[in-house]
């Protein structure tokens, strides 16, 4: 796999690399017609209701059901984990998240305010029989209680059974390091990734997808469905129009695999930083104050670390896969596997 840009990543070149965040995930695989599961990206190590993130969110395509936006963007702040899942079973996680909230802290609507609960999702449909709507409380808990710093990518969790470029898709992740004012700090980033039509991919600049899928007499005109989730983190201060102007800069990220973010894909960005927390109960009308890095120091550090970790993210998600055979006897192979079943190796010849 290609190593994107020449910026320098954390120790495991994941999301994780931010300091407490970990990620989750809950694989769930039955018979032959139900392949995905739940991912969660917890912010920070402790109870994120009583010490929310500020955070915010960024919407490239609309085409989605995800959960907590509207909150999200009018507080400015997390406090719950994310979770990733499929598009039908939103609402069932949701739902876990609520209950988890309230496991924990009992007040939830009784002495304090309610809870957001952030969920996203992409469609597994076309490996999973995603009207089962699978998807449990058991299955949020679980992917909640494996969240670890070291943590698989690939076809896990809620990328179980996603696709890209025509080709097996699922969880990325990576990060990049960016200085201001003397100081190191890490964005990382964690995609949900499911876009693109065969002959789109790029990587690394090439176009690959043109080589394994030559154009078509009659070329597929149907709409683009597939969807990119990007979860963007970052240890550095920054205020909530900072996070946003991050955010934006994934969309450089993805566009360079090879994304026109088509009519019916769901692509959106949540960027949230831990430097800093905002209590659930001030004791003070007046925050503490906090010094934000300057609008200055985000360029290029800062800029160039995210699309970066985004295209590496993207890629890492389709060079984890592996090939799948779901629903209705569907079979979609792995970037590796189709590259050899056309090349009839991967060697140095290979992106």
């Amino acid at each position: 796999m290609p190593r994107i840009g020449t910026r320098p990543s954390g120790a495991l070149d994941l999301i994780s690399d931010v300091p407490g965040v970990t990620v989750g995930h809950c694989t769930i695989d039955i018979g032959q017609d139900v392949h995905t599961g739940v991912t969660v990206v917890r912010p920070i190590e402790g109870d994120v209701y009583k010490h929310k993130v500020p955070a915010c969110a960024h919407v490239i395509n609309g085409h989605t059901k995800s959960s907590g936006y509207i909150q999200l963007q009018e507080l400015g702040v997390l406090e719950t984990p994310i979770a990733l899942t499929n598009t039908l079973c939103v609402g069932a996680v949701m739902m876990a998240q609520v209950r988890e909230a309230i496991r924990t802290n009992p007040g939830i609507c009784r002495i304090t305010s309610s809870v957001n609960p952030v969920v996203c999702e992409c469609s597994d449909a076309q490996l999973s029989d995603i009207q089962q709507l699978t998807i449990t409380d058991e299955h949020y808990r679980a992917a909640l209680a494996d969240c670890r710093r070291e943590f698989a990518c690939g076809a896990v969790g809620a990328g179980r059974g996603m696709m890209n470029f025509g080709l097996k898709g699922g969880i990325g992740s990576a990060s990049r390091l960016a200085r201001a004012g003397g100081k190191t700090y890490t964005v990382g980033v964690l995609v949900l990734s499911n876009f693109g039509k065969p002959h789109q991919l790029i990587i690394d600049g090439e176009r690959v997808g043109a080589r394994l899928n030559p154009p078509q007499p009659a070329p597929d005109e149907k709409p683009e469905s597939g969807s990119c989730i990007m979860i963007v983190a970052t240890d550095a201060p920054l205020e909530y129009r900072q996070l946003h102007r991050i955010a934006v800069r994934a969309t450089a990220g993805i566009s360079r695999t090879g994304s026109v973010y088509g009519h019916g894909s769901g692509d959106e960005v949540i960027a949230f930083s831990t430097a800093y927390g905002i209590d659930w109960q001030p004791q003070s009308a007046l925050r503490e104050p906090v010094a934000f890095l300057n609008d200055t120091a985000l360029d290029p550090e800062f800029f160039e670390a995210t699309a970066d970790a985004t295209e590496q993210a993207i890629l890492k998600a389709i060079y984890s896969a592996e090939t799948l055979t779901g629903f209705r006897g569907k079979t979609v192979k792995s970037f590796v596997d189709a590259w050899q079943e056309k090349f009839g190796s991967f060697d140095d010849d290979a992106p």
